[in-house]
Order: C-alpha cells, then sequence, then structure tokens
C-alpha cells in the first residue's frame, strides 16, 4: 500500500497540485517506508513551499533525527517553533519545544 501511495504521489509532483501539503505527506509516506534521505527530501520541498507550514517542520525534524542528523534536526525544530509562533499554532511550537529540549539535553 505504501509503494502504491508513494507512487501516486510521486506522479502529482511538478503538476498543478505540487505544493506544500503534497510534498509533506510523499515526505512522511517516504518516512514511514524507511526512506529517510528521500522523505528529508520532500520535506525540506514543502518547508520551501510554506516557510510556515509547522507540521512540515515538525517532520522534518524528525526524518533528520532518525538520519542522525542532530544539528539539522535541531534546525528544523527552531525554524518550525518560530513558524508555529507565526501561525499561532501552540500545540506544534510546545511539541518541538520538547523534541528540541530532549535533543539538546541529549548532547550534554
Amino acid at each position: 500500500m505504501n509503494a502504491a501511495l508513494i507512487a501516486s504521489l510521486r506522479q502529482q509532483c511538478d503538476g498543478p497540485r505540487d505544493g506544500a501539503l503534497l510534498r509533506f505527506s510523499l515526505g512522511n509516506a517516504l518516512l514511514g517506508h524507511g526512506e529517510i534521505d528521500a522523505a528529508i527530501g520532500e520535506l525540506q520541498r514543502a518547508v520551501a513551499f510554506d516557510p510556515t507550514y509547522s507540521a512540515a517542520w515538525k517532520l522534518l525534524g524528525k526524518a533528520n533525527l532518525e538520519a542522525g542528523q542532530l544539528q539539522a534536526a535541531a534546525t528544523a525544530w527552531r525554524n518550525g517553533i518560530a513558524a508555529a509562533a507565526q501561525r499561532g499554532d501552540k500545540q506544534a511550537e510546545k511539541e518541538m519545544t520538547v523534541f528540541l529540549r530532549r535533543l539538546e539535553k541529549e548532547k550534554t
């Protein structure tokens, strides 16, 4: 199922429906399929389409963390916290703040 979903989403890329939501959905599906590097690329495209898309920043941080890219995860979550604050998305802001604190605690 996930492979079919990924194929379907990829067919829509670079078309009239391409945008942050499509790239977020593709990144999420790729991450669930274990394709971490591809997921990171799609999530980066999602936030390029919409820099205030806090859910994409949150998932990008998670993907970077899974890839062992701790600095990139921290950067994504910091950007996500700012985006969430700008949009008034308090829940996402709180979640990413917790993720960032945990990550920083693990570094020390």
